[in-house]
């Protein structure tokens, strides 16, 4: 079969995965109902698929009973909610793949809009339960008032997306797709992992309304709120190095700068008064920790941004491909160099001050303070760019990074 040709099988057939962890009261009614979906499928636009179930271990008999109800199983050994379903999707070779829970608490004909979203064009279809209906019992107080709303917020503001609902567990995504985001998450993260990258790389996203209904398994459902909250907004920090960085980085840099403008505004070891707030010299500590801290992460941010942008997980934007285009390991060089030499002239002219006062009470301490600080950041500078010239592919310019 020709490359061509496979591609159009692919873009005919439709895999319903669903992950299973013991849903031996859940998994035949789920397995049917996501064939029912398959034959209106069929039905409406000439599609075939199956229904894999990606059984992460089982020892209720989920693995028969999901046999006999028409599924094909897929033993998936690594344990996990996102290893259950990489373990599940690499096992098709369908052109549109539907993901959902094994516990009822998603109907798979709602699946039906977002296969037909993918047709038309899109890259990824997300339900919204907030959207659709969510019925009494189905989402705990704390999900439904706090966590969604909050981590969906969250996603929005800092990741720029419309999307209502990141962790609806009912999705469709193209399998090209699916494989051009590299998913890697074993556990619960794995949905928003799916999401971030997506929008990181501007996919196109549908979204359609669906139903959550309580679960029918009769136990305590394998998520855990806190935790698995907890680890989603990580993991929207760690694919997000401006807010994790760069922003608290400015926030910290001008503190620091602002702190140590009210020291220089007099001489000495004079304490500056600023309404009810006096500021002495134990304050260049502070201002001092302030500029270091925000330098570090600064470069951590840059460095955070180039390696995304080598692993696929984002696109370069305008503004890093600018500072790329510019930045060289002789200009990191010079300008850690210059704020070295400046820091120990400087410290050495506060030096010599006190030796020629026989060593009396050193009245400097802000200004060696100041002093050592541009040393520091001279050296993070420095080191920064040797490194940055090491992501580079041990180049100069540092557009290579890219």
């Amino acid at each position: 079969m020709t490359s061509r040709e496979t591609e159009r099988t692919q873009k005919e057939t439709v895999a319903f995965v669903l992950p299973c962890l013991n849903e031996a009261g859940t998994i035949e009614r789920c397995v049917q109902r996501s064939l029912q979906a398959l034959e209106i499928l069929q039905a409406r636009h000439g599609l075939t698929g199956e229904v894999i179930v990606a059984d992460n271990g089982s020892d209720d008999g989920s693995q028969d009973l999901a046999a006999a109800a028409g599924a094909r199983v897929v033993a998936v050994a690594e344990k996990g909610y996102g290893a259950a379903l990489i373990g599940g999707f690499a096992a098709s070779q369908a052109g549109y793949l539907v993901m959902g829970d094994s516990d009822c608490s998603y109907d798979f004909l709602e699946a039906i809009p977002m296969v037909e979203e993918l047709m038309k064009g899109a890259d990824i279809c997300m339900g919204s339960r907030f959207k659709g209906e969510i019925k009494p019992g189905a989402m705990p107080w704390k999900n439904r008032y706090i966590g969604n709303p909050v981590l969906s917020g969250l996603l929005r503001i800092l990741f720029r997306t419309p999307i209502g609902d990141s962790h609806c567990g009912l999705r469709a995504i193209r399998k090209d797709i699916l494989e051009d985001l590299n998913l890697t998450s074993k556990g619960m993260e794995f949905a928003s992992e799916m999401v971030l990258k997506a929008v990181l790389k501007d996919l196109d996203i549908a979204e359609v309304p669906v139903t959550l209904s309580p679960d029918e398994r009769g136990r305590p459902p394998h998520l855990q709120p806190w935790r698995d909250g907890f680890r989603h907004l990580i993991y929207m920090f760690l694919l997000s190095p401006r807010h994790l960085f760069i922003l608290p980085a400015v926030i910290m840099a001008a503190l620091g700068v602002a702190i140590f403008s009210i020291l220089f505004s007099t001489t000495g070891a004079e304490v500056v008064h600023l309404g009810p707030l006096r500021f002495g010299d134990h304050w260049s500590v502070v201002a001092s920790a302030l500029l270091i801290v925000a330098f570090q992460a600064a470069i951590m941010g840059v460095f955070a941004t180039i390696y995304s942008i080598q692993q696929g997980v984002r696109k370069p934007s305008r503004w890093v491909r600018r500072v790329m285009k510019i930045s060289r390991l002789e200009w990191w060089i010079l300008v850690g160099a210059v704020l070295i030499c400046a820091g120990l002239i400087w410290a050495i002219s506060i030096t010599a001050g006190w030796i020629a006062s026989d060593f009396g009470a050193l009245q400097q301490m802000r200004e060696l303070i100041g002093a050592a600080t541009l040393i520091v950041i001279g050296f993070q500078i420095l080191f920064g760019g040797f490194l940055m010239s090491i992501f580079a592919g041990n180049r100069s310019s540092h557009i290579k990074a890219l």
